[in-house]
Protein backbone atom coordinates (compact mmCIF):
# COMPACT_ATOMS: atom_id res chain seq x y z
CA UNK A 1 0.00 0.00 0.00
CA UNK A 2 1.42 3.47 -1.05
CA UNK A 3 2.68 5.40 2.17
CA UNK A 4 1.14 8.79 2.62
CA UNK A 5 3.37 11.26 1.43
CA UNK A 6 4.21 14.62 3.49
CA UNK A 7 3.03 17.72 3.01
CA UNK A 8 5.78 19.24 2.03
CA UNK A 9 7.85 20.85 -0.99
CA UNK A 10 11.38 20.25 -2.79
CA UNK A 11 14.17 22.55 -4.32
CA UNK A 12 16.27 20.56 -6.21
CA UNK A 13 19.70 20.71 -7.91
CA UNK A 14 20.74 18.12 -10.48
CA UNK A 15 24.32 17.89 -11.70
CA UNK A 16 25.83 16.61 -14.66
CA UNK A 17 27.66 13.36 -14.01
CA UNK A 18 31.04 15.44 -14.66
CA UNK A 19 30.63 17.16 -11.66
CA UNK A 20 31.42 14.37 -9.61
CA UNK A 21 34.86 12.38 -8.69
CA UNK A 22 35.75 9.63 -10.99
CA UNK A 23 34.60 6.64 -8.38
CA UNK A 24 31.46 8.50 -8.13
CA UNK A 25 30.62 8.78 -11.70
CA UNK A 26 31.49 5.00 -11.63
CA UNK A 27 28.67 4.82 -9.37
CA UNK A 28 26.19 6.81 -10.57
CA UNK A 29 26.53 5.58 -13.94
CA UNK A 30 25.94 2.36 -12.66
CA UNK A 31 22.78 3.24 -10.97
CA UNK A 32 21.38 4.99 -13.97
CA UNK A 33 21.57 1.26 -15.64
CA UNK A 34 20.09 -0.88 -12.58
CA UNK A 35 16.52 -2.56 -12.15
CA UNK A 36 16.15 -2.36 -8.52
CA UNK A 37 16.37 1.51 -8.19
CA UNK A 38 13.41 3.37 -7.37
CA UNK A 39 11.33 5.30 -10.28
CA UNK A 40 10.56 8.44 -10.65
CA UNK A 41 6.92 7.80 -10.38
CA UNK A 42 7.64 6.29 -6.74
CA UNK A 43 10.62 7.72 -5.57
CA UNK A 44 9.50 10.03 -3.18
CA UNK A 45 6.75 7.63 -1.66
CA UNK A 46 10.00 5.43 -1.72
CA UNK A 47 12.24 8.06 0.02
CA UNK A 48 9.52 8.94 2.51
CA UNK A 49 8.43 5.44 3.93
CA UNK A 50 12.61 4.60 4.34
CA UNK A 51 12.56 7.79 6.68
CA UNK A 52 9.23 6.78 8.21
CA UNK A 53 10.02 2.99 9.30
CA UNK A 54 13.67 4.52 10.75
CA UNK A 55 11.38 7.37 12.81
CA UNK A 56 8.54 4.61 14.00
CA UNK A 57 11.65 1.98 15.06
CA UNK A 58 12.05 0.84 19.15
CA UNK A 59 14.09 3.10 19.40
CA UNK A 60 14.02 5.56 16.94
CA UNK A 61 16.77 5.79 14.49
CA UNK A 62 17.25 10.25 13.88
CA UNK A 63 19.65 9.43 10.80
CA UNK A 64 20.95 6.05 9.31
CA UNK A 65 24.08 4.80 9.40
CA UNK A 66 24.77 5.39 6.25
CA UNK A 67 24.46 7.65 3.65
CA UNK A 68 22.00 6.85 1.12
CA UNK A 69 22.70 4.92 -2.37
CA UNK A 70 19.98 6.37 -3.82
CA UNK A 71 19.28 9.68 -6.11
CA UNK A 72 17.04 11.50 -8.61
CA UNK A 73 17.69 11.00 -11.95
CA UNK A 74 16.89 13.30 -14.79
CA UNK A 75 17.96 12.55 -18.56
CA UNK A 76 18.36 15.60 -21.27
CA UNK A 77 19.34 13.92 -24.42
CA UNK A 78 22.82 11.73 -24.03
CA UNK A 79 23.31 13.43 -20.78
CA UNK A 80 22.99 11.96 -17.14
CA UNK A 81 22.11 14.57 -14.18
CA UNK A 82 21.92 13.17 -10.62
CA UNK A 83 20.62 14.86 -7.48
CA UNK A 84 21.89 12.57 -4.84
CA UNK A 85 18.64 11.89 -2.10
CA UNK A 86 21.60 12.53 0.85
CA UNK A 87 19.38 11.09 3.34
CA UNK A 88 21.78 10.54 6.14
CA UNK A 89 23.46 14.75 5.99
CA UNK A 90 19.49 15.98 5.68
CA UNK A 91 18.53 13.71 8.56
CA UNK A 92 21.32 14.79 10.44
CA UNK A 93 20.76 18.62 9.68
CA UNK A 94 17.04 18.54 10.48
CA UNK A 95 17.65 16.62 13.55
CA UNK A 96 20.19 20.07 14.49
CA UNK A 97 17.67 22.38 13.42
CA UNK A 98 14.81 20.38 15.72
CA UNK A 99 16.96 19.65 18.91
CA UNK A 100 18.26 23.74 18.93
CA UNK A 101 13.86 24.93 18.78
CA UNK A 102 12.33 22.64 21.28
CA UNK A 103 12.45 22.43 25.16
CA UNK A 104 14.93 19.41 26.20
CA UNK A 105 12.03 17.95 27.94
CA UNK A 106 10.33 17.32 24.62
CA UNK A 107 13.25 16.45 22.73
CA UNK A 108 13.88 13.77 25.16
CA UNK A 109 10.27 12.13 24.59
CA UNK A 110 10.88 12.09 21.17
CA UNK A 111 14.22 10.39 20.94
CA UNK A 112 16.16 8.98 24.31
CA UNK A 113 18.35 11.25 25.31
CA UNK A 114 21.64 8.61 24.40
CA UNK A 115 20.43 8.20 20.86
CA UNK A 116 20.26 12.15 20.89
CA UNK A 117 23.37 12.30 21.96
CA UNK A 118 24.93 9.76 19.91
CA UNK A 119 23.35 11.30 16.68
CA UNK A 120 24.87 14.53 17.61
CA UNK A 121 28.47 13.11 18.33
CA UNK A 122 28.25 11.23 14.68
CA UNK A 123 27.57 14.41 12.76
CA UNK A 124 30.06 16.32 14.66
CA UNK A 125 32.80 13.99 13.39
CA UNK A 126 31.31 14.06 10.28
CA UNK A 127 31.82 17.67 10.04
CA UNK A 128 35.35 17.59 10.86
CA UNK A 129 36.20 15.51 8.06
CA UNK A 130 36.07 18.27 5.85
CA UNK A 131 35.08 22.03 5.10
CA UNK A 132 31.70 23.56 4.63
CA UNK A 133 31.48 21.78 1.30
CA UNK A 134 30.96 18.39 3.15
CA UNK A 135 27.13 20.03 4.07
CA UNK A 136 26.35 21.03 0.83
CA UNK A 137 22.77 19.23 0.59
CA UNK A 138 21.41 19.19 -3.01
CA UNK A 139 17.88 19.56 -1.90
CA UNK A 140 16.01 21.58 0.79
CA UNK A 141 12.47 21.10 1.95
CA UNK A 142 9.94 22.83 3.08
CA UNK A 143 6.27 21.93 4.58
CA UNK A 144 2.92 23.35 4.09
CA UNK A 145 3.87 26.02 2.07
CA UNK A 146 6.58 27.00 -0.88
CA UNK A 147 8.64 29.71 -0.11
CA UNK A 148 8.43 33.15 -2.10
CA UNK A 149 12.50 32.73 -3.03
CA UNK A 150 11.88 29.25 -4.79
CA UNK A 151 9.82 30.74 -7.41
CA UNK A 152 12.45 33.22 -8.43
CA UNK A 153 14.72 30.94 -10.24
CA UNK A 154 11.71 29.93 -12.51
CA UNK A 155 10.11 31.31 -15.15
CA UNK A 156 6.09 30.72 -15.25
CA UNK A 157 6.78 28.40 -19.01
CA UNK A 158 9.09 26.07 -17.64
CA UNK A 159 6.02 24.99 -15.29
CA UNK A 160 4.91 21.52 -16.01
CA UNK A 161 1.59 20.20 -14.52
CA UNK A 162 -0.10 16.83 -14.43
CA UNK A 163 -3.86 16.48 -12.29
CA UNK A 164 -4.07 12.58 -12.83
CA UNK A 165 -6.92 11.05 -12.44
CA UNK A 166 -9.78 11.48 -9.04
CA UNK A 167 -8.99 9.25 -6.48
CA UNK A 168 -12.09 6.58 -5.24
CA UNK A 169 -14.33 7.63 -2.82
CA UNK A 170 -12.87 7.48 0.62
CA UNK A 171 -9.64 7.13 -0.51
CA UNK A 172 -6.73 9.61 0.94
CA UNK A 173 -5.55 12.03 -1.71
CA UNK A 174 -1.97 11.37 -0.24
CA UNK A 175 -2.27 7.79 -1.59
CA UNK A 176 -2.83 8.35 -5.03
CA UNK A 177 -0.13 9.08 -7.77
CA UNK A 178 0.38 11.02 -10.95
CA UNK A 179 -0.56 14.42 -9.58
CA UNK A 180 2.53 17.18 -9.94
CA UNK A 181 3.41 20.37 -10.63
CA UNK A 182 7.13 20.53 -10.95
CA UNK A 183 9.03 23.46 -12.67
CA UNK A 184 12.78 22.78 -14.09
CA UNK A 185 15.61 25.27 -15.52
CA UNK A 186 19.12 25.52 -16.05
CA UNK A 187 21.45 26.56 -13.46
CA UNK A 188 22.16 29.43 -16.05
CA UNK A 189 18.74 30.88 -15.74
CA UNK A 190 18.21 30.27 -12.67
CA UNK A 191 21.56 32.19 -11.95
CA UNK A 192 20.52 34.60 -13.95
CA UNK A 193 17.12 35.40 -12.27
CA UNK A 194 17.89 35.05 -9.21
CA UNK A 195 20.92 37.93 -9.27
CA UNK A 196 18.39 40.11 -11.38
CA UNK A 197 15.85 39.46 -8.44
CA UNK A 198 17.95 40.35 -5.86
CA UNK A 199 19.36 43.62 -7.44
CA UNK A 200 16.03 45.15 -7.89
CA UNK A 201 15.14 44.05 -4.25
CA UNK A 202 17.72 45.66 -3.20
CA UNK A 203 17.40 49.05 -5.07
CA UNK A 204 13.48 49.25 -4.30
CA UNK A 205 13.45 47.79 -0.83
CA UNK A 206 16.86 47.94 0.54
CA UNK A 207 17.48 46.10 3.87
CA UNK A 208 13.82 44.61 3.92
CA UNK A 209 15.46 42.44 0.73
CA UNK A 210 17.35 40.06 3.45
CA UNK A 211 14.45 39.22 4.94
CA UNK A 212 12.80 37.26 1.87
CA UNK A 213 15.83 34.52 1.59
CA UNK A 214 16.51 35.63 -2.49
CA UNK A 215 19.99 35.61 -1.46
CA UNK A 216 20.60 32.70 0.62
CA UNK A 217 18.86 30.69 -2.89
CA UNK A 218 21.54 32.59 -4.68
CA UNK A 219 24.17 31.89 -2.36
CA UNK A 220 23.16 28.12 -2.58
CA UNK A 221 22.54 27.83 -6.00
CA UNK A 222 26.28 29.15 -6.68
CA UNK A 223 27.56 25.93 -4.88
CA UNK A 224 26.92 23.36 -7.97
CA UNK A 225 28.45 23.07 -11.12
CA UNK A 226 27.13 25.65 -13.93
CA UNK A 227 25.56 23.26 -16.06
CA UNK A 228 23.07 21.85 -13.76
CA UNK A 229 19.57 21.87 -13.85
CA UNK A 230 17.19 23.27 -11.02
CA UNK A 231 13.70 21.93 -9.80
CA UNK A 232 11.51 23.15 -7.76
CA UNK A 233 8.63 20.08 -7.14
CA UNK A 234 5.05 20.86 -5.08
CA UNK A 235 5.73 17.24 -3.71
CA UNK A 236 2.54 16.46 -1.23
CA UNK A 237 1.26 19.61 -1.21
CA UNK A 238 -0.72 18.83 -5.04
CA UNK A 239 -2.87 16.66 -2.75
CA UNK A 240 -3.82 19.95 -0.61
CA UNK A 241 -4.98 21.68 -3.67
CA UNK A 242 -8.10 20.22 -6.19
CA UNK A 243 -7.57 20.40 -9.75
CA UNK A 244 -8.68 23.97 -10.20
CA UNK A 245 -6.47 25.49 -7.69
CA UNK A 246 -3.36 23.88 -9.05
CA UNK A 247 -4.40 25.25 -12.40
CA UNK A 248 -4.50 28.65 -11.20
CA UNK A 249 -1.73 28.70 -9.04
CA UNK A 250 0.41 30.80 -11.27
CA UNK A 251 2.80 31.64 -8.34
CA UNK A 252 6.32 31.63 -10.32
CA UNK A 253 4.62 34.13 -13.08
CA UNK A 254 2.75 36.12 -10.38
CA UNK A 255 6.03 36.97 -8.32
CA UNK A 256 7.98 37.72 -11.62
CA UNK A 257 5.14 40.22 -12.76
CA UNK A 258 5.85 41.70 -9.13
CA UNK A 259 8.98 42.34 -9.88
CA UNK A 260 9.44 43.47 -13.02
CA UNK A 261 6.28 46.34 -11.50
CA UNK A 262 8.70 47.41 -8.86
CA UNK A 263 11.60 47.57 -10.86
CA UNK A 264 9.34 49.98 -13.61
CA UNK A 265 7.49 52.02 -10.99
CA UNK A 266 4.28 50.16 -11.30
CA UNK A 267 3.51 49.84 -7.08
CA UNK A 268 0.17 49.01 -7.20
CA UNK A 269 0.78 45.93 -10.15
CA UNK A 270 3.88 45.10 -7.96
CA UNK A 271 1.98 44.67 -4.88
CA UNK A 272 -1.07 43.22 -5.91
CA UNK A 273 0.78 40.32 -7.80
CA UNK A 274 3.19 40.02 -4.09
CA UNK A 275 -0.08 39.36 -2.76
CA UNK A 276 -1.80 36.71 -4.24
CA UNK A 277 1.34 35.03 -3.73
CA UNK A 278 2.02 35.70 -0.41
CA UNK A 279 -2.10 35.35 0.41
CA UNK A 280 -2.08 31.72 -1.61
CA UNK A 281 0.67 30.40 0.12
CA UNK A 282 -0.74 31.52 3.64
CA UNK A 283 -3.85 29.95 3.54
CA UNK A 284 -2.34 26.81 2.52
CA UNK A 285 0.10 27.21 5.78
CA UNK A 286 -3.08 27.62 7.88
CA UNK A 287 -4.31 24.21 6.90
CA UNK A 288 -1.43 22.81 9.26
CA UNK A 289 -3.17 24.01 12.03
CA UNK A 290 -6.86 23.15 10.96
CA UNK A 291 -6.94 19.58 12.46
Amino acid sequence: MPSVLPYAAYLRVYEPLTAFSESERKVWAEYAESRDRPRRANALQAEHGESVRRLLGMPPNPAPAQESPNAYLRRVEDRLYVCPWQTRLRSWLAFSRLRGTIPVKMMDRLVPKTIAEQTADDFDRFKRTGGSSVLRTHIRTTTWHVPPAWFIPFDGNERWLVLGSTPPKGQDLTTTTGRNLIYVTSMAQARRRSAKALQVLRKHLGDVAAGLDVEDVARWLEEFHPHSLVELDYGGLVHLMDDDALQADQSVAELSAALSGLDTGQEELAFAMYQRVILRWKSMQLLESAN
